[in-house]
């Protein structure tokens, strides 16, 4: 069984520069002494910034680090002091999927989370939507750079997740995200245009490269890249995630291209699809561990050491 499938839902069918200051010495005058080196500056707080929790992992006896993607900051590294306390105000309101408002200080690496709060109504995910969002967020560990806003990215993100939300069907709202995302980081191209700038027609196929455009398939010469058809290609062209006939190829050629620039490295969360999908399915009078009787309880995120950092 291949380990590239999408979660599925039990009804889908699957198809600046900084200026320079500069002081003027009047002619003549002696040159000032050298300045001694300024005390380092402590960071400075930056309040009510819109924010998600993409992943955690525990630090010292109390606390937790925080990998968070921000609007207007991008990917940051925060620690929640005190979070693991039984008692600690952060507990309930640091979850995934929930809109955030964050608040910290610092001018390190990792910043200190000075406050959190909800954002919004509460959003949750369950079931195969949820390992949907997990993958999202493992896309965005892998791929996305620290410290780089990228505010076109976060928006595809919420739009995502309220789609995962509120429809049946995944596969659109994940290819959506992955091409948005392959763009922002430059890894994109124009669907409709071959390398030689002719438009992309319906009724002809290609060959995609992982470093390039498409190009037409020569039949009698020997190509590389992802085949796909001219329908396929207008329709990432034209953003129609949502299109069954052209789902397939969509799927194959965004995660061949995604896989490449991830250096061939496997992703948690497609394994942990797949070890889901090797149990036997539960019969109808069988009560599941931690679960409801007629279903498997939700499943966790993958553990936090499986999910490595860029």
């Amino acid at each position: 069984m291949s380990n590239s499938q999408d979660p599925v839902a039990p009804d889908e069918i699957l198809p600046d520069a900084a200026g320079s200051l500069f002081r003027r010495t009047p002619l003549g005058a002696a040159p000032a002494p050298a300045k001694q080196a300024r005390p380092r500056v402590r960071g400075q707080r930056v309040d009510d910034v819109p924010a998600f929790l993409i992943h955690s992992y525990p630090y010292r006896e109390t606390s937790l680090i925080l990998d968070v993607f921000t609007r207007s900051h991008g990917r940051l590294a925060l620690v929640a002091k005190g979070a693991k306390r039984p008692h600690s105000a952060l507990r309930p309101v640091l979850i995934a999927f929930q809109r955030l408002s964050l608040s910290w200080s610092g001018a390190g690496e990792i910043k200190t989370l000075v406050r959190a709060e909800w954002f919004g109504a509460p959003q949750r995910l369950q079931g195969a939507a949820a390992m949907s969002g997990w993958y999202l967020n493992e896309l965005l560990l892998r791929l996305l750079g620290r410290d780089d806003p990228h505010e076109s990215l976060y928006d595809a993100y919420v739009e995502a997740l309220s789609r995962l939300a509120a429809h049946p069907r995944l596969s659109g709202a994940l290819r959506a995200f992955e091409w948005r995302l392959l763009c922002e980081i430059g890894y994109g191209f124009d669907p409709a245009a071959t390398g030689a700038d002719e438009p992309v027609r319906a009724g002809a196929r290609y060959r995609v490269p992982l470093e390039a455009g498409p190009e037409q398939e020569e039949p009698e010469a020997p190509q590389s890249g992802t085949p796909i058809t001219g329908e396929s290609l207008l329709a990432l062209a034209e953003g129609r995630f949502d299109d069954v006939a052209a789902e397939p190829e969509l799927r194959r050629l965004l995660r061949e291209r995604l896989d490449y620039h991830m250096n061939g490295r496997p992703m948690s969360t497609r394994q942990v699809l797949h070890d889901l999908r090797s149990f036997p399915p539960l019969r109808a009078d069988a009560r599941p561990p931690g679960g409801d009787a007629g279903g498997p309880a939700e499943p966790d995120p993958p553990h936090p050491g499986k999910i490595a950092d860029r």
